[in-house]
């Protein structure tokens, strides 16, 4: 996992030293947004964008369930990068075909040629002016959720107003305890970090398991966006995180809370 300084790519691992020996994730570098009113600068068109994702990452795995759900597959083109992050970070196992590029790092200079930051998936392209819409999921499937309905037909709603608190509420739960938690637990440097974020992240799974051993769902009656950020964490708990990130408690998560899905 290396990253960009002023556009150029240095295979360089996470500097915990400064946090402890904690991960901290650094924020998303391209936030803008697609969305369905006059004179936005990103609207939604058909064939107009491109997504970019591993198919390892969970992060990825998001949008790439949003743009099924909300019917985009004909609309939004993917790339799919190679499973192993090595020297050079993501790359392609064939070129890339907007540009024929065969790695991920290249994308985002030709967004920005003078970017600094980590070079992740998931990778919003719009086609029309170039650039990266966006790299942070949270919002990726926020816009697949409700920009392109008039395009698609399609007006399934997982972020409705009548529960976006409570939804909200699980979001600022899960993220920093599950989805980030496992990150923190498998990059700590230190023994107190690791075990920091190792009983954080398993409190947090049990109190996910009291919520849904009433509840089908984290929120409502039906599934909703706070339960498909929850789920690609948890679809790779036992197979991943369990030996690869060191989260190895004895319980399987997603046997014992996801029984639902």
């Amino acid at each position: 996992m290396g990253k960009l300084v002023d556009g150029v790519w240095h295979d360089v691992w996470y500097d915990t030293k400064s946090s402890g020996g904690k991960f901290v994730r650094e924020d998303a570098g391209f936030r803008n947004w697609v969305e369905n009113r006059a004179n936005a600068e990103f609207q939604p068109e058909s064939g107009r964008y491109h997504l970019y994702v591993s198919l390892a990452c969970p992060w990825a795995h998001r949008t790439l369930i949003f743009r099924s759900l909300k019917g985009l597959e004909e609309h939004i083109d993917v790339t799919v990068v190679c499973p192993d992050m090595l020297s050079e970070g993501w790359t392609f196992g064939l070129p890339e075909p907007l540009f024929g590029f065969t790695k991920l790092h290249q994308i985002y200079t030709q967004a920005k040629s003078d970017y600094t930051g980590r070079v992740t998936v998931p990778v919003l392209w719009d086609k029309k002016t170039n650039t990266i819409v966006s790299n942070e999921s949270s919002e990726i499937i926020r816009m697949f959720n409700t920009a392109f309905n008039d395009l698609t037909g399609n007006h399934d709603d997982y972020y409705p107003d009548s529960l976006r608190v409570g939804i909200d509420q699980w979001n600022e739960f899960v993220y920093p305890n599950i989805n980030n938690g496992v990150y923190r637990c498998g990059f700590a440097t230190t023994q107190e970090a690791y075990e920091d974020a190792f009983h954080g992240l398993f409190d947090a799974l049990d109190k996910v398991e009291a919520h849904l051993a009433t509840s089908r769902y984290l929120v409502g009656d039906t599934l909703t966006e706070a339960d498909w950020r929850l789920f690609t964490t948890l679809v790779r708990f036992d197979a991943v995180y369990v030996g690869h990130f060191k989260c190895n408690k004895n319980v399987s998560p997603i046997t014992q809370i996801f029984k639902g899905i």
